[in-house]
């Protein structure tokens, strides 16, 4: 009788450990599960991201004004028989 009890004992020991330490354990699901949810959120980010981009280049596609005002503003060109005024502040 008395090894049944430390067999017991030992397999409850095991389990315990088993449950707080070991493979698939608390903390390592509670470690995964925060991995998770922060990869969710730097997806959703990333998704946003990805959905302006989208819109830019729909924009770009479509129109020449958003072309032209990146010309402008990126490359500093002018149209033809313009003339380009550049306002210095102190």
């Amino acid at each position: 009788m008395k090894i049944l009890i430390i067999i017991l004992i030992l397999l409850l020991v095991w389990l315990q450990y088993r449950l707080w330490v070991g493979d698939g354990s608390l903390a390592e699901v509670w470690r995964l599960h925060q991995a998770v949810e922060e990869q969710r959120a730097q997806n959703e980010g990333l998704r946003e991201r990805n959905m302006a981009l989208d819109a830019e280049v729909l924009d770009l596609k479509q129109g020449l004004d958003s072309i032209e005002e990146r010309a402008r503003e990126e490359l500093g060109m002018v149209r033809k028989g313009e003339t380009f005024y550049q306002v210095v502040e102190e």
